[in-house]
């Protein structure tokens, strides 16, 4: 994968100005610029792309210093054919899947898109009620604008498979969900056969996201939460993962990685995020640990958990309070802007790359630093203090 270097970048060199009147040498401000609109995407390029173009090494040349202000530019076209000097995020021929893709705007797509722009091969696991809701999308290409990569293709999904991860196999399902309408015409979804099948059409994976959540009772507080609707929760976006991982871990080539999505609340109250969705959340970390070892140990299969910040999917809106959950996360964290899928998708792409080799069991946050604050700088307590504020 290459990272493409633009031609608008400019370095300008600390100016000495030079005082005729006081004979004595002044230090004018060095000033660094750059394209401030140029978004991530351009660290992740598409397979295509990388086959298309050579890596691009920048080169930078310098004056003598003088009076006057001196500018070094990067040659964005003049050395194409030298090496790459950087550390490129290369996953050209590895195998994605990713579970929990049901539309394009929420966490699960944003990291197959990051995982396609760097060369993976993307299949993806859609809950079965939304499947066919999904696959028409895609058809008719509702999905074109946002399935657009660095280089200006369309994200590629080899297949999509029908997948409900709360149930292991057949013998697992209820005779009320066989019967349910909205699981009509589709079959072998439940995670043993979605895992069957991968093997019997590509024989082996490199890196699985988990990307499912559901607590059907996440509006109620814990304490008014019942044991199912905490069970629930927890098999739907904890235990999910694990039977994931069990099923898939033989077929995965050693040195492969997977991962899944927590929240802060985990380990922070967060009123609101109820019916025992914290919990789980907080048995999905533990579980990376101890998955860690065991499919280190057995499997060279490295595995971690992104706690990503607040986004405005549409799965977080039906949590009802999504909006308060950003705006607070702009308000009080170090970088106060609001967090993009894309972000995510590109720490998931690093995480799953050879870069990463040596990380495993780890949460890594990517909130724009609010898992490090104590407090909340927006209380009017702190009026009296001078805390920076963001533009």
């Amino acid at each position: 994968m290459a990272v493409t270097a633009t031609p608008a970048v400019f370095m300008t060199t600390t100016n000495p100005c030079i005082s005729s009147s006081h004979k004595r040498i002044m230090t004018c401000t060095a000033n660094l610029s750059t394209q401030s609109k140029e978004s991530s995407w351009t660290r992740l390029t598409s397979s295509s792309h990388i086959s298309s173009r050579q890596p691009l090494f920048q080169s930078f040349t310098s004056g003598h210093v003088k009076s006057r202000k001196v500018i070094t530019r990067a040659m964005s076209g003049a050395d194409e054919s030298k090496p790459l000097s950087g550390l490129p995020i290369d996953l050209r021929g590895k195998r994605a899947f990713i579970a929990g893709v049901s539309d394009d705007n929420g966490y699960g797509w944003a990291i197959a898109k990051s995982l396609a722009a760097a060369g993976a091969e993307i299949l993806v696991g859609t809950w079965v009620p939304t499947l066919n809701i999904f696959e028409s999308s895609l058809r008719r290409g509702k999905f074109d604008e946002s399935r657009k990569l660095p280089d200006g293709s369309l994200m590629e999904i080899t297949k999509v498979y029908p997948l409900d991860a709360v149930y292991d196999n057949p013998e697992d399902v209820p005779e009320d969900v066989k019967a349910n309408k909205r699981y009509s015409g589709s079959s072998n979804w439940t995670v043993q056969e979605v895992v069957e099948a991968v093997k019997q059409d590509f024989g082996s994976l490199d890196i699985l996201v988990h990307s499912l959540a559901n607590g059907p009772e996440v509006s109620k507080p814990l304490l008014e939460t019942s044991r199912n609707g905490y069970l629930a929760a927890v098999s739907a976006s904890s235990y999910s993962f694990v039977s994931l991982l069990k099923h898939f871990v033989p077929i995965m080539n050693p040195g492969g990685a997977s991962i899944s999505l927590t929240y802060i609340a985990s380990e922070r109250i967060i009123p609101g995020y109820g019916g025992g969705m914290s919990s789980a959340k907080a048995a999905l970390e533990s579980d990376t640990r101890v998955l860690a070892f065991e499919a280190g140990r057995k499997h060279k299969v490295r595995v971690n958990t992104i706690s990503a910040g607040p986004l405005r999917s549409r799965a977080a809106k039906a949590i009802g309070f999504i909006d308060m959950m950003i705006d607070y996360s702009s308000a009080n964290a170090p970088l106060q802007k609001e967090l993009s899928a894309e972000e995510v998708g590109n720490a998931a792409a690093f995480l799953a790359s050879p870069l990463a080799s040596a990380i495993t069991g780890a949460v890594v946050y990517v909130d724009n630093g609010l898992n490090a604050m104590g407090v909340g700088v927006d209380s009017p307590i702190f009026e009296n203090l001078d805390i920076p504020k963001g533009n």
